[in-house]
């Protein structure tokens, strides 16, 4: 029999078009950073719930990121990001409003590069 390994995280790696913005952005948006090396940044927002920003503009890579982070309540979390003023800090950025799907709710942010978050909710039975 297999014995079970014991997880404890999974983390993405993001790049940036603009390093230093993307390092400021995800700061005022909450994440913490802990510098890793000159061009490696990991951003955490809860226990094991982060990804790695590298320096390194791929746009093909960049244009087709996407991660989706689970929130308990999409309106309040929305209301949260709204207060951050992030979209008169950064010009590129973009908020969407609450999608409702037959799966959930959630919505969108495009970070300074182009990289789209999900931020959303799964209904519960």
């Amino acid at each position: 029999m297999e014995k079970k390994q014991p997880f404890k995280s999974i983390r993405s790696f993001i790049g940036a078009k603009d390093y230093t913005e993307s390092r400021n952005f995800y700061r005022d948006f909450g994440f913490s950073e802990i510098v890793l090396s000159e061009g490696l940044s990991y951003f955490n927002i809860a226990d094991n719930l982060g990804f790695y920003l590298q320096k390194a503009n791929v746009k093909d890579w960049i244009s087709n990121s996407m991660l989706f982070l689970e929130v308990e309540n999409v309106g309040d979390f929305l209301t949260t990001v709204h207060t951050k003023k992030l979209i008169e800090k950064y010009p590129k950025v973009k908020i969407s409003k609450i999608v409702e799907n037959d799966w959930g709710r959630e919505f969108f942010v495009h970070d300074p590069s182009g990289i789209l978050w999900h931020f959303g909710s799964f209904i519960t039975k």
